[in-house]
């Protein structure tokens, strides 16, 4: 069977290079007489793995020495815990920018707590078209941190410049875009992301958190969710998501083999220059997210008309063109195009989209 191409929001489609070497290796790696799926975590094996997999993602990053990187189990949600209890102690109080529903589900999260934490800003009123405009003043100057989500999958919207929090930590949830462009990681107190959807199959969760935050925790936290202590386990205090981190090896051996984040930022924007121009320079979808404000990942558009959008994402399934129905939120479309999709997959979609409105005039 053809593989068709995959515009899913995640758990998304992984560099074909990266399912071969994997599907290669599947029943023996290496030399070890099995698959890392059977192996033991602390065998010196699986070792070498998740210590070439923290060095590659080090390399891609340009993570500065005095971060810690951990690969963890329990999704991006897990962390919208996990933040305020590794990091109110410093002051007692946190700032949230709500963007979307996740950074929505983050402030919600720490509310529950009993937490001192504070909206900042939001866009709702606009229906997160956009992302907010954010300047120092817009901050307590005694919050421990400061919360936002940096790629809203959901609404296909991204902060184009990373926002000045002064000497606030910023901590970004980057699941939807992570490794898509370069950023200046010594920007951000933490990053954290859920792999499905740029990095590696569902199960895994990287953090990356500079030093000096790991020692404002609550104490009466769970073991589990604290950064230091994984952090000097080396992301090993239990059985880590083995095999997620093994194929995220493989996507950063990949990312790597084409020229690294600069490489990948220019086929990013030249595949979403391609979506957006098509959207700008037509009536019959309309691009509902402000200009300024649009993501290269996860590009958003509608016809105005349910039945019709309905009509579209069953008709591009049946040609190929899987996953492009909008969440069950907001509805419409969404084309969820990550490092993996290749440019001739968004050149196939633009051209599915003129001959469905040729096909399909609006009333």
């Amino acid at each position: 069977m053809n593989r068709v191409y995959n515009f899913s929001a995640g758990p998304s489609m992984l560099p074909l290079p990266v399912l071969e070497k994997a599907a290669a290796e599947l029943v023996t790696y290496g030399s070890s007489g099995m698959s890392v799926m059977e192996m033991s975590h602390r065998s010196p094996d699986y070792e070498a793995i998740i210590k070439d997999a923290e060095a590659m993602l080090r390399r891609l990053m340009n993570i500065p020495e005095n971060y810690k990187v951990l690969f963890l189990q329990g999704g991006a949600s897990t962390q919208f815990a996990a933040v305020p209890l590794n990091l109110i102690g410093r002051t007692g109080k946190a700032d949230y920018v709500v963007s979307g529903q996740f950074s929505g589900k983050a402030f919600k999260e720490a509310q529950k707590m009993g937490y001192d934490v504070a909206l900042a800003a939001t866009t709702k009123e606009a229906n997160f078209s956009r992302v907010p405009t954010l300047t120092r003043d817009m901050f307590r100057p005694d919050a421990a941190y400061v919360h936002i989500c940096y790629n809203n999958t959901i609404y296909g919207t991204k902060y184009a410049d990373v926002p000045d929090t002064g000497d606030i930590p910023l901590v970004a949830d980057m699941s939807s875009c992570i490794l898509s462009e370069p950023v200046d990681v010594s920007r951000f107190g933490v990053i954290y992301a859920g792999a499905q959807k740029n990095m590696a199959p569902a199960g895994l969760t990287v953090v990356i958190v500079r030093d000096d935050l790991l020692d404002s925790a609550d104490p009466q936290m769970p073991t589990m969710l604290e950064w230091k202590t994984m952090a000097e386990n080396g992301s090993m205090y239990n059985t880590p998501p083995c095999y997620p981190i093994y194929v995220a090896k493989l996507v950063y051996e990949w990312l790597l083999s084409i020229g690294g984040l600069d490489e990948m930022k220019r086929r990013n924007e030249e595949k979403a220059a391609l979506l957006y121009s098509y959207l700008d320079s037509q009536n019959y979808y309309i691009a509902p997210v402000r200009p300024d404000s649009r993501s290269m990942m996860n590009v958003t558009f509608v016809t105005g008309d349910a039945e019709l959008d309905k009509k579209f994402a069953s008709a591009a399934a049946a040609a190929g063109l899987k996953n492009l129905k909008g969440h069950r939120s907001v509805g419409g479309m969404r084309a969820s195009i990550y490092n993996a999709m290749p440019r001739e997959g968004v050149e196939r979609l633009v051209e599915f989209m003129k001959e469905f409105a040729a096909a399909n005039p609006k009333a």
